[in-house]
């Protein structure tokens, strides 16, 4: 057998070995984790300064049954300062 002839069947075997062995090789994509099941955070605006802010990280002001969110200190007692004037 002519040597070059070995080269291309060598070639070809490893080929074929590879395609026959690649697909028990690869990972399997596993699906992500949820951290917890069906999270959904809704997004408040600030009466004071108009950002968004998401309700859980919020600043929360309890006037009665009326609850006002705010994006920080600051903007809370920005309004409570305003509503303080009004009165």
């Amino acid at each position: 057998m002519h040597p070059l002839r070995v080269v291309i069947l060598c070639l070809l075997l490893y080929i074929l070995y590879r395609l026959l062995t690649g697909e028990r090789r690869r990972p399997v994509a596993e699906a992500p984790v949820a951290s917890s099941p069906a999270h959904h955070d809704v997004l408040i605006e600030d009466p004071v300064c108009h950002t968004y802010v998401p309700k859980e990280q919020a600043v929360v002001l309890r006037d009665g049954e009326v609850s006002r969110y705010f994006c920080s200190e600051h903007c809370r007692e920005a309004f409570r300062a305003h509503q303080g004037e009004k009165a």
